[in-house]
């Protein structure tokens, strides 16, 4: 599953530490997250399915622009947008550059 903004969730370690339900894992990603997404988490804000799941949400993915984006437009993910890469997409990208490389592969598989 790859998230709209090109996050593979199976490698996200949010979704590990949900799907592991462990405490532990989810206080080492709030911390972590805290700090690299300037957000003020908790451990039981660590909770998420994926972003494009009908399951459980992390609350900051409820209220995700690039998220939100994606589903008006009905993509898949960001690399199927006729905007890629849009100013909102490419801020998230500049911090999560494993997610761009993604993305980068998709575009290069669709434009084929």
């Amino acid at each position: 599953m790859i998230g709209y903004c090109g996050v593979i969730c199976s490698k996200c370690p949010g979704y590990i530490a949900t799907k592991n339900d462990s405490y532990e894992e989810r206080k080492r990603v709030a911390e972590l997250w805290s700090k690299m997404l300037n957000l003020d988490l908790s451990p039981e804000d660590i909770n998420c399915d994926g972003c494009t799941s009908n399951g459980r949400l992390m609350d900051f993915c409820k209220t995700c622009e690039i998220r939100n984006c994606a589903i008006k437009k009905g993509v898949e993910n960001c690399a199927y947008c006729p905007d890629y890469v849009c100013e909102k997409l490419d801020k998230w990208l500049d911090k999560v550059p494993e997610a761009r490389s993604t993305l980068e592969e998709i575009r290069r598989k669709i434009q084929k």
